[in-house]
């Protein structure tokens, strides 16, 4: 058996590609070597529908303290906490 893993680029993050594409480096290893650097470049379209994807399998998961300003919990006036 071959372990592969496909994982982001450390320090490398999402670019701009092709007039607008959105390009994401990624790093691919194989058995705990470094093979190759590979750009998964997404439409805007394509990104939105992988950004809800994400959003919908995080679901009600809470935020790390970490994370982006668009996972923070809002607070609705009147309503009550949502993520």
């Amino acid at each position: 058996m071959t372990d592969w893993r496909i994982g982001p680029v450390p320090g490398r993050g999402l670019g701009r590609v092709n007039g607008g594409e959105l390009a994401l480096p990624l790093q691919i290893i194989q058995r705990g070597q470094h093979r190759a650097i590979a750009e998964l470049e997404l439409t805007p379209a394509e990104a939105e529908r992988l950004h809800a994807a994400l959003c919908y399998a995080l679901g009600e998961q809470p935020p790390p303290p970490d994370a982006p300003e668009c996972r923070q919990p809002v607070r609705y006036p009147g309503g009550r906490q949502r993520y």
